[in-house]
């Protein structure tokens, strides 16, 4: 089945409350949808999204929705939609990086596949390995008593993993806000992420302070690139480190492992590029005997549905997710909703694709323009 056309929409969604990372506060969330459509009129969705422009990774909404119009999507007209993994690579061969614009194409060849063969990409990639993963929710709103209230109310509905967002405050600072959710809850998982914020010395301090609070890991504690210090505090410290935007791509990745620069990956379809790279990642994590978790950029019912289908068919995800992107967004795009229960994100029923329908009366609401269309 050929593919007739493609559109990209750019939306802006508020959040409930502000997210505070080290690297900035998100109060809003850039989406880029890209629908593909075949020659016999079923269509597929895609998305991707990005908090802060070009701050967390180097592409920003703009830039992705330029990547797909005018360097890929023209030369994906006519192809047939349901070779993805040539289509992944043509992808790869027209532009050098860009996985997040490459992510949003793919998804939606995924979702559109699904829908020809009536099919939920969960079996398309193999078959379902669990029906739910356990939930992460990360505590990042700023104070003391925020963060216990949050706390409190996932832990009334059956959640006990919470990640902490440092590296913006002093690292005693974040000890006190650690202290002060395993006071409260002295059988939760905690884990803390540092997104890039800290470098190799005060990294190594705050993990070691944070040593007595029983922390499953410390993700991402200095910049990408600098895997020479990864490696110093992994030997200095006794908390695992997980990997994030460390791994941006098969080759990082593997460096990762051979330098034993970390022990567990934190894997987001966009980053990968899409389901193809994420498998990927967790093959590399797999045969490295690491466990994976799915990390989030407040994806929306539609993307956290992809996150859940690669969570819930591979066996290396063994340390949940935080696809609670949907719950602090101000509106929802879709017409089914993500399903949170008892402290875990379950599967819909099997539909095809990936089971979510978008509501286009609300994306016209929170678009910047109308619709850009291919072919």
């Amino acid at each position: 089945m050929k593919i007739k056309r493609i559109s990209t929409i750019i939306v802006d969604m508020p959040l409930i409350r502000p997210h505070v990372m080290s690297l900035m506060t998100v109060e809003v969330v850039n989406y880029l949808f890209v629908r593909v459509e075949a020659e016999n009129g079923a269509a597929g969705w895609g998305e991707t999204s990005f908090l802060g422009g070009p701050t967390w990774s180097e592409e920003s909404a703009e830039s992705a929705q330029a990547v797909v119009n005018t360097y890929m999507g023209p030369f994906l007209i006519g192809k047939e939609a349901e070779e993805i993994e040539g289509l992944r690579h043509l992808m790869g061969s027209l532009v050098r990086g860009n996985h997040f614009a490459q992510a949003a194409v793919e998804l939606a060849l995924w979702d559109l596949l699904g829908k020809l063969r009536g099919l939920p990409v969960y079996d398309l990639l193999g078959g379902k390995v669990r029906d739910k993963v356990p939930l992460s929710w990360s505590l990042a709103s700023g104070t003391l008593e925020a963060e216990l209230k949050e706390a409190e109310e996932r832990a009334a509905q059956g959640g006990f993993i919470f990640k902490f967002k440092t590296g913006l405050m002093k690292p005693e600072e974040d000890a006190a806000r650690i202290k002060n959710i395993r006071q409260a809850f002295p059988k939760a998982w905690l884990r803390a992420d540092a997104n890039q914020g800290w470098d190799r010395f005060t990294a190594i301090r705050a993990i070691r302070l944070f040593e007595e609070y029983n922390m499953d890991f410390v993700e991402q504690p200095v910049p990408k690139s600098d895997i020479d210090s990864l490696v110093a505090i992994a030997g200095s410290t006794s908390i695992p480190l997980l990997a994030d935007e460390s791994l941006e791509s098969l080759q990082a990745a593997t460096q990762l492992v051979k330098r034993d620069a970390v022990g567990m990956f934190g894997i987001k379809l966009s980053k990968a590029g899409g389901l193809l790279g994420a498998k990927r990642l967790a093959a590399i994590a797999e045969g490295a005997a690491f466990p994976c978790y799915v990390g989030s950029m407040m994806e929306s019912p539609l993307c956290n549905a992809a996150h859940l289908h690669f969570a819930c068919s591979t066996p290396a995800v063994t340390m949940g997710c935080e696809l609670f992107g949907p719950m602090l967004l101000a509106d929802s795009l879709t017409e089914e909703q993500s399903i949170f229960k008892d402290g875990h994100i379950c599967l819909n029923e099997p539909k095809p694709g990936f089971g979510v329908t978008m509501r286009e009366d609300k994306i016209r609401r929170y678009q910047r323009a109308p619709f850009h269309h291919i072919g």
